[in-house]
């Protein structure tokens, strides 16, 4: 017999197992659990639904909601979001997915959720959305549960054995730094510029991961910036995210300096010091396939690796 029930001290230990268990393509250890999972800010136990055969667990699904804002007061009362779900391999096609799908909508409607996310949450998202590929099983039962389809971020990676600067790349520097650009390493008079310049240009989630990295794992000499006779108009960083040094990103450039290349410049800048501290590889794990990043990293010689749908049920 099948019993549900919510999260408890020590579940950790089966969760990762089976978690192993059922997407060996994504494995997690318990280190990153602990960090992405247990010591999240927004993390309840009533939101981390599970299923037992006996003492045994065969199937998780994890609801999350906002209970720290991640910038201001705004705690996006409306929305709630799915970061992962498996079931054991031996138990699936028997409901256990669906009973804990739910389970979690209805920890969902009791704190008046109107929209449920798969799985864009920040700030400790495990894939960006789900990858139809390598999980063509979840992604069709996120559709039976009445999960559309959003957009379609994509993965990228490069190899850096291969990279080195090119003549024109070192003309454009000139010229730029000849109308007054500048391009360096961050030092910390610059570290509120970037990060307000992060949070309200692009995304506070951005703010957190340089603010949060250089806190915990991330050395200064991974942060560039660009400035235009002082003001700040770019960064781009590596190693923020969970100090994973060859994970690239994030990387923003002033909207009112585009046209000028200094996305470039910052991106092959950072290629260029993540190469001479010894590093094999840049990847990152969400970009617009078709927006102006997604096609200057192709243009770099970034490749698409995976490809992701960001799904929404309302609920």
């Amino acid at each position: 017999m099948i019993t549900y029930r919510s999260y408890q001290y020590g579940d950790e230990v089966q969760i990762v197992k089976l978690w192993n268990r059922s997407l060996p393509k994504d494995p997690i250890t318990s280190n990153r659990f602990r960090n992405l999972v247990l010591l999240d800010a927004n993390f309840d136990p009533k939101g981390l639904c599970l299923a037992f055969d006996g003492e045994n667990l065969v199937g998780c699904v994890y609801g999350i909601r906002r209970l720290l804002p991640m910038i201001g007061t705004e705690l996006e009362e409306e929305n709630g979001w799915i970061t992962y779900f498996f079931v054991d391999p031996d138990y699936q096609n028997q409901g256990i997915g669906l009973t804990l799908m739910q389970e979690v909508e209805r920890f969902f409607q009791e704190n008046n959720r109107k929209a449920v996310f798969f799985a864009s949450y920040a700030p400790n998202y495990i894939l960006p959305g789900i990858d139809e590929d390598t999980y063509q099983g979840g992604y069709q039962f996120l559709q039976k549960q009445g999960f559309q389809k959003l957009y379609s971020p994509v993965a990228m990676d490069r190899n850096l054995l291969d990279y080195q600067v090119t003549d024109e790349i070192k003309q454009l520097k000139e010229e730029r730094e000849a109308e007054g650009y500048t391009f360096s390493i961050a030092e910390n008079k610059d570290l509120y510029d970037v990060i307000q310049f992060a949070n309200n240009v692009f995304n506070p989630d951005w703010g957190r991961a340089i603010r949060e990295g250089l806190k915990e794992v991330l050395p200064m000499e991974r942060v560039l910036i660009a400035r235009h006779h002082e003001q700040l108009v770019g960064f781009c960083l590596y190693g923020g995210y969970e100090g994973i040094p060859e994970r690239f990103g994030p990387f923003g450039v002033d909207p009112n300096q585009q046209g000028k290349g200094l996305g470039k410049l910052l991106l092959h800048e950072c290629l260029f010091q993540m190469k001479a501290e010894g590093l094999h590889n840049a990847w990152f794990l969400w970009t617009g396939e078709k927006s102006p990043a997604g096609y200057l990293y192709l243009k770099t010689g970034f490749e698409i690796t995976r490809r992701f749908h960001v799904m929404k049920k309302d609920i």
